[in-house]
């Protein structure tokens, strides 16, 4: 047996040996409330806290504890609100004016001011800036300063999710540090204004956010009500889950289904679940050099679709608030839809002949990536063995795995994408299949529909550009979609909380019982 596997069955073992006591009513010390600390353990550390700089989950969430928006989406009435702007108009169907609030500090003391607006965003803009989620900016084309308190943002072209990105994933940096520190700056010590500030950070290690008490007054977040969030990543989820049921961490999310069962039973602790927006899918790496040419064939990429039990994965692993998805979009995003694209339904006796009749009777060997939930990586790759395919897995944080898919290392990639709590097409399907870095397809008649379905003013016009983008990748299995992924929290029973939808964790909202 391998290390690695050794080392998983010991932490099941003494996760195990917790819960039992757990169950019998051996509880842990309690010292969250005591000391007004939420501890947090996550599976992904960012490789740069700047949001524009990562794109894990964990990283989003940060971003809105340390950081505000223009805008704020109110996740329970879907309302757009005024943040660090009080209000905005639209100019022309490129233009937006936003009359800026007045008296916002950083954490640092900088005053916030149409300069950290216009500095920021022209920054990120600027593709020789190299920022990661270019999906979330490369709409920009300028921010311009008109007085101190407004500024005007400019789209490329006709962009009718502007203000969702601007409520979302598009936060505010102070110009004069950003100017002078760069994204490794912030990275290094991060500086927002949001809700709370950052008191330590040790890279890979650990994130502890405290209150920020200087808090605008008037942002629809509000002050927070706990002083203090302290944050470890930790990769392993039998060991987050052995730390959540001695006491050592007060708050755990993406908890596997069969856990958030376990835990449910321990006395000490609560478990919240439901859908998020975040969408499952395969990816094949159809490309000339591809590790494993057999993809380049659609009868083969046809018989992985065919080979996957994705209704029985969704019952038995993945868990309530989870649906089978048909196409690469999650469906409350405008433009979302199956309509027309074709059906791949569990039939390895299919696959099968589709692998006979593409020279591959005996099935072959490929290598498949992935970065969470290995327990549904792994049911895939017993589906394929069913049907001759052999796949080898390698798993590794979401960075290293994106880079082997950009590099043209990886042949399946078992993929994630939460749309950055966007709830537009142009969040999720743009950003795999218009010729981007995460584009391993490379179709230009995709890309050219989903451009036009980004750009079109016209909502009808998104909609139906959006459904024949769709329509073709499902035709050509560019991807294999495969369900939603629900999100179980395990948490002390003495935390109030809400989950929401776009999978985002508010713990300015947070409160102790």
């Amino acid at each position: 047996m391998k290390i690695a596997s050794l080392r998983r069955a010991g932490v099941k073992l003494a996760a195990g040996s917790l819960l039992a006591a757990a169950l019998l009513g051996v509880g842990p010390a309690l010292a969250g409330k005591k000391d007004d600390t939420i501890r947090f353990a996550t599976d992904q550390a960012p490789e740069s806290v700047d949001p524009f700089f990562n794109n894990v989950r964990i990283g989003v969430i940060l971003g809105a504890q340390i950081w505000d928006t223009l805008v704020y989406r109110d996740p329970k009435t879907n309302e757009y609100k005024g943040n660090l702007a009080k209000s905005w108009k639209q100019i022309d169907e490129r233009t937006i004016e936003f009359e800026l609030r007045e008296g916002v500090k950083f954490h640092n003391g900088e005053a916030f001011d149409a300069d950290s607006v216009v500095y920021t965003l022209n920054f990120v803009a600027n593709r020789d800036n190299k920022v990661t989620t270019q999906q979330n900016v490369n709409w920009i084309e300028k921010a311009e300063k008109l007085d101190q308190y407004k500024v005007r943002v400019v789209t490329k072209k006709v962009f009718p999710a502007a203000i969702e990105y601007l409520a979302g994933p598009v936060v505010i940096h102070p110009a004069k540090y950003y100017a002078e520190v760069g994204p490794q700056g912030m990275n290094a010590k991060p500086v927002g204004t949001g809700p709370f500030k950052v008191a330590a950070y040790t890279p890979g290690k650990s994130i502890t956010l405290e209150r920020n008490a200087d808090y605008f007054k008037d942002s629809p977040k509000g002050t927070p009500k706990i002083g203090k969030v302290e944050i470890r990543f930790i990769p392993d989820r039998q060991t987050q889950m052995a730390e959540a049921l001695s006491g050592g961490v007060d708050f755990i999310m993406h908890v596997p289904k069969d856990q958030a069962e376990q835990a449910a039973k321990v006395p000490h602790l609560q478990v919240v679940s439901g859908e998020t927006m975040r969408i499952v899918f395969m990816q094949f790496n159809t490309q000339d050099g591809t590790p494993t040419p057999a993809l380049k064939d659609i009868r083969v990429r046809q018989a992985i679709a065919h080979a996957i039990d994705r209704e029985s994965i969704v019952k038995n692993i993945v868990g309530a608030g989870s649906r089978v998805l048909h196409t690469q979009c999650f469906p409350s995003q405008f433009g979302c839809t199956d309509e027309g694209a074709p059906r791949y339904e569990y039939n390895p006796d299919k696959a099968r002949k589709l692998l006979a009749e593409a020279g591959f009777p005996n099935g072959f060997d490929t290598e498949i990536f992935a970065y969470r939930e290995r327990n549904q990586t792994e049911a895939m790759i017993n589906n394929l063995q069913a049907v001759g395919i052999k796949a080898k897995l390698t798993f590794s944080q979401y960075a290293a795995m994106r880079d082997a898919v950009r590099a043209g290392k990886s042949a399946l990639s078992h993929q994630t994408w939460g749309s950055f709590s966007v709830n537009d097409v142009s969040a999720s399907t743009p950003v795999y299949f218009t010729f981007e870095a995460d584009d391993i397809t490379r179709d230009p008649e995709v890309r050219d529909l989903l451009v036009k379905g980004n750009n079109s003013v016209d909502p009808n016009a998104r909609k139906q550009a959006y459904q024949q983008a769709l329509k073709r990748i499902a035709e050509n299995v560019y991807s294999v979609p495969l369900w939603s992924l629900p999100v179980f929290y395990v948490a002390t029973k003495d935390l109030d909380f809400s989950a929401y939808p776009d999978e985002m964790v508010r713990f300015w909202e947070m409160s102790w019982k």
